[in-house]
This record gives structure tokens, C-alpha cells and sequence, in this order.
């Protein structure tokens, strides 16, 4: 029923006389420019939660809202929000975002698009004389990657009410090497919620509910090779996947690689290794294309090419967007631990660092996105997210969404990611008009749709 009130909601939307024009000469400068607070060296980058890099970003982000006339505010986990106050400032507002964190050595569109992209997009709206009813929020997502802590979407987490303080008192900093600072002391240090004294009360500042906010859209490249391969200018997210992180570690006696006979070996490298093949067996066994698994982070103890490995700690990514398959293929991965531990004579632990469950986006969201595509004569097509993003846990709280643009050859993570300055446009323009549809556009009736999405939260 919410579903065939959206659409007909949408239906019933006229298309504005106006359009909005994106300058994608300066939003692609503005990304150019976020791309120098970085750790590498260009055309790669790293800019991990809370270090200088991380800390100038913000700062010139900040920038960039204030000179688009938004009011900044930064919440108790370091959540960055530019406000675009609507005609009924006491509705709830649409709010659009995404991260600009970035895992090591990666590029410089993952993330940011979503976030330079919005502010481009409601300057966009703002010079076609566009007004909204409802507030606009630019948010930037604390710490999306998971490279400083070992969990992914702290920002986002945080506003959904899906990180326990007494789970987030457990984490330690694992960047850069052998730092061990909780969040708290990597946030005071770096000049973030220093009003706040623990974790509890970072988390109870940065909590929204249901209902505070109307929808949420985030722009964001592909990740995949789906949209050019088939030439299609807009992906319309139904699903996005639900992850699981599973940290392995393995423990053998180790010793002098010339004095440790092979018979006596009990070698927690190779078991590791072995492990590692399981993970692939194991996920290519469901015999799903939705369902992958990584094994992505390997560390090994003491480390020396002249030394037997004593310990190995493995963490396995596993994503689908069916969650039980995906919590089956979970169980199945801890077996192969415990077996592999036995038959090489390692011990063996095991932590569930995260198990999330996969989301559906909002009718509301989907059709509006559809809808703004049409009327900017740009091709879509309604696919699945197989990494997952902030709108994962906004889903919780809010009617969701997102739109997707090509990235060339699906590459993503890697120096080499790369969007065209017409993708860019043509993103930058469909959330635009999806923003100020949501947002209260004259002709459009979405309220009854947006009840229906939220009714079904």
C-alpha cells in the first residue's frame, strides 16, 4: 500500500518549468581541492578518521557550506550538518550526505560525491529561484570506512540508535600501527565533542528518531561495472546490502625458521592462509552473484621472513542482501575456523565484530529519484547496492534512498577510481531535483506517501 501511494504521488508530480544546473566546473574542482588533504601521494588517497587530513577536509568542507549560505552544526560524534532553512522550518527536513573519509591508498570520488555533490546540489537549486518547504540537510558521516577502529559507519550508526556505548568502549584505534586510543581520546585529540566526557553521552547527542527526519537521499558512485557496461545514466537503489565482519585469530607455537623441524611446526600463518580458501569455497558455494566475501586484512606474528609465525589475525568481510543466507554462510565460515585450528594444531578466536542486517529503500525515495531522472531525460535503471553505505542504518530511522552514477570500469578503492564530469552533472542534477521534490516542490502531495514509508520503519 505505501508502495502504490508513493508511486502515485509521484505520478501526480508535475514537472517544474525550471531545471537545476550543476557548474561541474567548480564541483569537480571542489573535489580536486578535497583531494589534497591527503597521506599519500595523488593520484591516491588516504584520509583516515581524525588525523590532520581527516581534520582539514572538515575544515574545508565547513567552508564550503557557509560560503552556500547553509548553517553548520557538528554533532557529538563529529557528524557535520549545513542546513538549507525551509519556508515550515519546523517540518522535519529532507536531509542528503554521505562520507569523506577514505581507506588507504583509494581515490578521491567514494563517498565525497555525496557530500561536495549536495552542496553543489542545493547551490544548483538555489540559482534557479528554487525554495524549499522543508529544511535541506547536508550531512558529512563520521568515520564511514572502517580503517581506524575496525567498524564501519560510526557516524551513521550513532543517529540510528545501533551503536551501544558499551560496545564502542571497546574499540581501539589500530591506525596508525600500534595506536590503541579509544574514540573518545582520538576525537578529544583531533578537537571533536570535547564538551562531551564519554562515549554514552557522544552517542545520546548525535541520536535522532524516527520521524525527525522526512527522507534521506545519498548520491554515490556505483561500485560496480553495471551502469556504463549497459550505458544507463542513473541507478535507482531498491536494496543495499547487509555486511559481517568476523575477526579470526590464530595461534600457533612459532620459532627460528632454520631450527623449527616442519613435523613440529604448528604454523598459524598457513592455517590462516588455508582459512583464507575456506572463505572463497564457502561464498562461491551459495551459489548466489549477491552474496561475496573478502579477506581483505591479514596480519602475521612476529612478522620476519626468518621466523615461523606464531599468531595470524584475519579479518573476513562478508555481504549479501538476503540476511539469513548471508548469516548461514557466517556460521558455515566459523566451522571452517574450528577445523582448520584442528587439523593444523592452532588455536583459534573468534569475534563477531558486526553483523548488520540488509535494508530496503523507501518507495518514497525510490519513485521521487525515478521521477527527477524522467524529467531530466537521463536513462535509469532500479538495481542493489552490494556495498554497503550510511544509508544502511539511516534506513532505520528514515524514509531512504540512493542514487547511483556510473564510475568507470566499476573500479572503486583504488587510486584509478574515476567518474566523467557529465556523470557527475547528471548525479549532482537527478538529486537536486529528487531534493527539492521531497523538499515540498508546488503540485507535489509526498506526505501521505512519506507516512506510508515511515509506517513501514
Amino acid at each position: 500500500a505505501a508502495a502504490l501511494a508513493a508511486a502515485a504521488a509521484c505520478a501526480a508530480c508535475p514537472v517544474p518549468e525550471w531545471r537545476p544546473q550543476a557548474d561541474v566546473v567548480t564541483a569537480m574542482g571542489d573535489l580536486e581541492r578535497l583531494a589534497q588533504f591527503n597521506d599519500a601521494t595523488t593520484p591516491a588517497v588516504t584520509r583516515v578518521l581524525f588525523t590532520d587530513a581527516d581534520m582539514r577536509a572538515r575544515d574545508f568542507l565547513k567552508t564550503l557550506m557557509v560560503e552556500a549560505g547553509l548553517q553548520v552544526r557538528e554533532d557529538g560524534m563529529g557528524n557535520i550538518f549545513g542546513r538549507w532553512q525551509g519556508a515550515q522550518p519546523e517540518l522535519p527536513p529532507v536531509v542528503t550526505g554521505s562520507h569523506m573519509d577514505a581507506v588507504p591508498l583509494s581515490g578521491r570520488f567514494d563517498g565525497t560525491i555525496g557530500v561536495l555533490g549536495a552542496v553543489e546540489a542545493v547551490r544548483a537549486l538555489k540559482r534557479a529561484g528554487y525554495t524549499p518547504q522543508r529544511s535541506i540537510d547536508v550531512l558529512m558521516f563520521t568515520s564511514e570506512e572502517p580503517t581506524r577502529f575496525g567498524l564501519g559507519c560510526i557516524g551513521s550508526r550513532a543517529m540510528a540508535g545501533m551503536l551501544p556505548y558499551n560496545f564502542i568502549d571497546t574499540l581501539e584505534s589500530n591506525y596508525p600501527p600500534g595506536n590503541a586510543d579509544t574514540f573518545l581520546e582520538a576525537a578529544h585529540a583531533a578537537g571533536v565533542g570535547e564538551q562531551f566526557k564519554s562515549h554514552e553521552q557522544m552517542l545520546l547527542d548525535a541520536r535522532i528518531r524516527k520521524g525527525d527526519v522526512h527522507a534521506f537521499v545519498e548520491l554515490h558512485i556505483e561500485q560496480g561495472p553495471n551502469l556504463e557496461r549497459h550505458s544507463v545514466d542513473i541507478g535507482v537503489v531498491t536494496d543495499i546490502a547487509g555486511p559481517a565482519t568476523l575477526a579470526v585469530r590464530f595461534k600457533g607455537n612459532g620459532g627460528h625458521a632454520g631450527g623449527l623441524l616442519m613435523p613440529d611446526r604448528r604454523d598459524a600463518g598457513l592455517a590462516a592462509a588455508e582459512f583464507m580458501l575456506h572463505v572463497e569455497q564457502v561464498v562461491l558455494g551459495a551459489g548466489s552473484i549477491d552474496a561475496v566475501g573478502t579477506t581483505g586484512l591479514v596480519q602475521l606474528e612476529p612478522g620476519a621472513v626468518n621466523s615461523v609465525p606464531r599468531e595470524a589475525y584475519v579479518e573476513v568481510d562478508l555481504r549479501d542482501i538476503d540476511g539469513d543466507r548471508r548469516d548461514m554462510l557466517l556460521d558455515t565460515i566459523e566451522a571452517s575456523a574450528r577445523h582448520v585450528s584442528r587439523e593444523r594444531r592452532v588455536a583459534v578466536e573468534m569475534r563477531v565484530l558486526n553483523a548488520d542486517y540488509p535494508a530496503d529503500c523507501a518507495p518514497l525515495v525510490e519513485d521521487s529519484v525515478e521521477w527527477a531522472a524522467q524529467a531530466l531525460g537521463l536513462s535509469h535503471e532500479r538495481m542493489v547496492s552490494r556495498a554497503y553505505h550510511d544509508s544502511l542504518f539511516m534506513a532505520k530511522v528514515a524514509p531512504t534512498g540512493m542514487i547511483f552514477i556510473p564510475c568507470k570500469d566499476g573500479v572503486s578503492h583504488r587510486p584509478d577510481e574515476w567518474i566523467s564530469d557529465k556523470w557527475y552533472k547528471q548525479g549532482i542534477e537527478a538529486l537536486a531535483l529528487t531534493l527539492a521534490r521531497l523538499s515540498g516542490l508546488p503540485g507535489c502531495d509526498g506526505d501521505a506517501a512519506a507516512q506510508g514509508s515511515r509506517d513501514e520503519l
